[in-house]
């Protein structure tokens, strides 16, 4: 074992104590929590490592870089998550290898989506992406539509050829109400995910939680958590 793999093992098994008894402490069966593993900035030596410790979810979120690490990583058995701002212009490339797209927040960005994805004869998995910093109409500072935005995106998605919807993500926001309440802020998101399964009991997923706040995230009903620095380590700077 090299001693990367020792590394990424030893972080894992943590990350998995406390997604564990965060179920617990939650009444919560640990299978209801899927962990998605956010390999930003890291190589795809990395998550070929990832994949033998049994992770099967990985996270990117700039094509750029995603694009090739998924080439590099196309012989594994891997589901592919995009979570980054996605400007249309990615569009097609994105669609090439991720298998959700987590990040949908404009209707603009379906109906690219849907025609790349026909054009590819796929599927692709969409969540609407909830920011609980934004006014009425508008969007959050790290992308995202407000609240009462969501029921316009689910319905353009249901009739989007090639997009399936799976449910909703958020970020925990840095300012607004929401600020340093984490709980809070994954609390309202369970309550616009249970409006959104009365009409669409497909739509599922609840992506919220990250490294320092899955425990939060996991309490309120999250059902995939998307950890990058408590497995992988504090990231390099980008240049």
């Amino acid at each position: 074992m090299t001693d990367r793999t020792a590394e990424l093992a030893e972080n894992l098994a943590r990350v998995e104590e406390r997604i564990a008894a965060a179920c617990a402490a939650a009444g919560r069966p640990r299978e209801e929590v899927t962990l998605i593993v956010v390999t930003k900035t890291y190589p795809a030596s990395d998550v070929r490592i990832l994949h033998g410790l049994g992770v099967r979810d990985v996270a990117e979120n700039r094509d750029q870089d995603a694009a090739p690490k998924a080439a590099a990583c196309a012989d594994l058995d891997l589901t592919w998550h995009f979570v980054g701002q996605l400007q249309t212009n990615k569009v097609r490339s994105v669609v090439g290898y991720a298998d959700v797209v987590q990040s949908v927040d404009r209707l603009k960005l379906v109906s690219s989506l849907s025609a790349a994805a026909e054009r590819a004869g796929l599927e692709l998995g969409c969540l609407i992406q909830v920011a609980l910093d934004a006014e009425s109409g508008g969007r959050g500072d790290r992308g995202g539509v407000s609240p009462d935005g969501v029921e316009e995106l689910a319905a353009a998605l249901d009739e989007a050829p090639g997009l399936r919807l799976g449910g909703l993500m958020t970020v925990a926001p840095l300012v607004g109400e929401y600020a340093g309440r984490q709980r809070a802020a994954f609390d309202r998101l369970m309550d616009l995910s249970t409006a959104l399964r009365a009409t669409r009991p497909a739509a599922n997923m609840v992506s919220a939680g990250m490294s320092a706040d899955l425990e939060d995230a996991i309490a309120a009903g999250a059902t995939h958590v998307r950890v990058g620095t408590a497995v992988l380590g504090v990231r390099p700077k980008l240049g």
